[in-house]
């Protein structure tokens, strides 16, 4: 008896220290007969609770995808307002070469017509000028005619110096004008109606001009005849 009471507490020991690797080998053998196909459904059914239980509200992964959506949308904000202001600007350049276009036209309009007024001004320049020319052309016939015609009478004064001519039949005293020794007389020729100034001194028709007064008139000599024009018979 007193033989068992002292393995007793050996024996104890045994029990213990042989317990729990009893229960982990009969442990171990329930895991050995848990199959691979369990397995798989246990985590498919693991997931799909996971799955339909998660919410994304609030979650670290939502407010990621919230920034990313942020980032993304001011990022298209920024080049709509980029767009906007490219938009403008071609507006406004469009507006700025349409007024460019009108005011070139519209100067090309006034250019156009300030040539036209210039060419318009030059034919009436021109017109005139030959009108001018016509007229010193006229003036210089006339001029040729007369002076021809004043040298063919010269030349038959010349020539018949020695004649005598009736001063009252050919010429009339038109008046007499100055005073003292400054009188002069206008004459007109009754021939061809031109009226010549005279003076005292003064050769007319191979005569010259002895004297000039307002009460005898003109008095024209030759040397040899005498002849006075005067102003009240002229009248």
């Amino acid at each position: 008896m007193q033989n068992k009471i002292k393995f007793l507490p050996l024996y104890l020991f045994a029990v213990l220290m042989f317990l729990p690797a009893a229960y982990a080998a009969d442990e171990s053998v329930q895991a050995a007969q848990i199959t691979d196909a369990d397995i798989a459904a246990e985590m498919e059914s693991v997931s799909a609770d996971a799955v339909a239980d998660y919410n994304p509200d609030g979650s670290v992964f939502q407010q990621i995808t919230d920034l990313e959506q942020e980032k993304v949308l001011m990022e298209l904000e920024k080049e709509r307002a980029q767009l906007d202001l490219e938009l403008d600007r071609l507006a406004a350049e469009k507006i700025k070469l349409h007024m460019e276009i009108d005011e070139l036209s519209g100067r090309a309009e006034q250019q156009q017509q300030e040539l036209q007024n210039a060419q318009a001004k030059l034919e009436t320049e021109a017109a005139r000028l030959e009108r001018e020319k016509e007229a010193l052309e006229a003036q210089t016939q006339e001029l040729a005619a007369r002076s021809a015609a004043y040298v063919n009478t010269n030349a038959s004064g010349d020539d018949s110096a020695g004649a005598m001519i009736n001063f009252n039949s050919q010429y009339r005293l038109v008046n007499v004008i100055g005073a003292g020794a400054q009188l002069q007389a206008t004459i007109e020729n009754l021939d061809t109606g031109q009226n010549r100034n005279i003076s005292v001194g003064k050769v007319i028709d191979g005569y010259t001009v002895q004297s000039i007064s307002l009460d005898d008139g003109v008095v024209f000599t030759n040397g040899e005849d005498t002849q006075t024009l005067n102003i009240i018979r002229s009248m």
